[in-house]
This record gives C-alpha cells, structure tokens and sequence, in this order.
C-alpha cells in the first residue's frame, strides 16, 4: 500500500531533496521484502529518512529490521543511521543480541496475523491518521 501512500512519497521527496548527493554515493536497495533508502556498501551503513521524529520506537525498528535482514543475507556488521532533515537530527542505530533474539518473534507474531481468518480490532491511535496502511485498517468503519 506504500506505493499509493501521499505520505510516503512525501518522505521520498524529503530524502531526496535534502540528500541530492546521495543517488550518486549511494544506492536505493530493494530486495527480501524491504526497501532501504540509501545503502552504503563500502561502509555498511543503512541511512533511513524519516519526515518527522513523532513515532521514533517504530523508526529504530524499522531500520534494526533492515540490519537483521541485511545480516542473514550475509551482510554482517552494518549499522544505521536514522535522519530527521526537518529537525536536523539523526541518531545511530545498531543491531544488538537481543533484536537479533526478537525480531524473530516479531515475524512469528506477523505471520499469526496474516494467517488469521479474523483481522485484529483496530487499535485507533492518533499515529493511525498518518500511516500508509490507514484505508486498510479502517475499510468496515
């Protein structure tokens, strides 16, 4: 549904108005499901852009998730890097023994969903409103 999404080609828009240097240092990477902004191989660093600082639980997530991924292809020691260009602010990101412990559960957890005959109920938060997945989470209401 990102593809669709306003707020994510904001973002998009942001990252690359901001960083225009970076298409020409380092590469959109796609594949196993994710989708990372810009990767830098030689120094194993995934730079994620972000359009505002609101839900930063789910950003550091987002991109240790990144890392796992990149680690079970093979790719050890990467690192991240969050980035806020409207507060100018980023912030590192590593992979620890225990995400490597979690993250598992987390698909596990996913999967369940997925594979559910039921959807979940709704959790109606504010973040709802501006996420990409909004239309579909509140398609009976």
């Amino acid at each position: 549904m990102e593809h669709t999404s306003d707020i994510v080609a904001e973002g998009k828009l942001i990252g690359e108005s901001t960083y225009p240097q970076r298409s020409d240092k380092y590469t959109e990477v796609e594949f196993d499901g994710i989708k990372i902004d810009f990767y830098d191989p030689k120094n194993k660093i995934v730079h994620e852009i972000k359009k505002s600082a609101k839900i930063e639980d789910a950003h550091r997530a987002q991109v240790k998730y990144y890392l796992w991924v990149l680690e079970q292809n093979g790719i050890r020691g990467a690192q991240g890097i969050l980035e806020y260009p409207k507060q100018r602010h980023t912030e590192p990101v590593e992979l620890t023994d225990l995400d490597r412990t979690l993250i598992p559960q987390w698909i596990t957890q996913i999967t369940k969903i997925i594979e559910s005959e039921t959807c979940p109920k709704t959790i109606n938060k504010p973040l709802c409103k501006n996420c990409s997945y909004y239309e579909f989470c509140y398609t009976d209401e």
